[in-house]
């Protein structure tokens, strides 16, 4: 007799039901490498008033929240309607006041086709994995030219050893790979965790996450 064989316990990841993504990290806090990342900032003498800030696969809109309230004008951009509706739908005051006095602008955009302006911090909480393979290193040059000199670059990327390197669609790592992509920053945080633990939907995963903080050099800047 047969037996069948037993779904990935990266089916939800596979099929990117963000739907029910968004309904089990509802509530969800800032990401601490974007609370690392505005830390920095806040330290520095030469803070620019009201800095932009692309938060790129913004999802809810957890990142967002926190940007706004620390006094960041934010491009939350997302390629998933139900995560827009959700941070458009957010209660937060500093989210209810930008969207009045347009200090948030919400975009629909997939990686492929989004529009990156120059920007003080670029933060991607956990998303940039699911950029295609095949589109990755566009992407990239585009966030690499939309950092201004000075800004910042905050968010992970996944190792090769993560359980969903396996699915063709995702963009995974090696170490040294990771950090050659930063050439034109200095690293202020490299953090490689590798753990065995669950996803958001409690399927068991293996992660591998590299967590950064980056700021843009000047041009032939150490």
């Amino acid at each position: 007799m047969s037996r069948s064989k037993p779904e990935p316990a990266w089916k939800a990841a596979q099929t990117r039901d963000w739907v029910a993504y968004y309904d089990r990290v509802a509530g969800g806090e800032p990401r601490q490498t974007l609370l690392d990342a505005l830390d920095r900032f806040e330290s520095e003498d030469d803070r620019e008033e009201s800095p932009l800030a692309i938060d790129l696969g913004c999802g809810d809109g957890r990142d967002t929240a926190e940007l706004l309230r620390r006094g960041w004008r934010v491009i939350a951009i997302d390629a998933h309607p139900d995560g827009l509706r959700r941070l458009r739908a957010r209660t937060d005051a500093p989210v209810r006041e930008a969207l009045d006095d347009g200090r948030l602008q919400i975009v629909q955009a997939t990686f492929e086709d989004c529009e990156l302006p120059a920007c003080d911090l670029l933060s991607a909480s956990f998303s940039l994995p699911f950029c295609p393979p095949e589109h990755f290193d566009s992407l990239w040059a585009r966030i690499c030219a939309s950092v201004r000199t000075g800004g910042r670059f905050c968010g992970q990327l996944f190792g090769e050893r993560d359980s969903w390197a396996t699915i063709e669609d995702r963009t995974h790592h090696a170490r040294d790979d990771a950090i050659a992509l930063f050439g034109d920053f200095l690293l202020e945080q490299f953090c490689e965790e590798e753990r065995d633990g669950e996803d958001a939907q409690n399927n068991r995963k293996h992660w591998h996450v590299y967590h950064i903080v980056a700021r843009k050099r000047p041009v032939g800047g150490s």
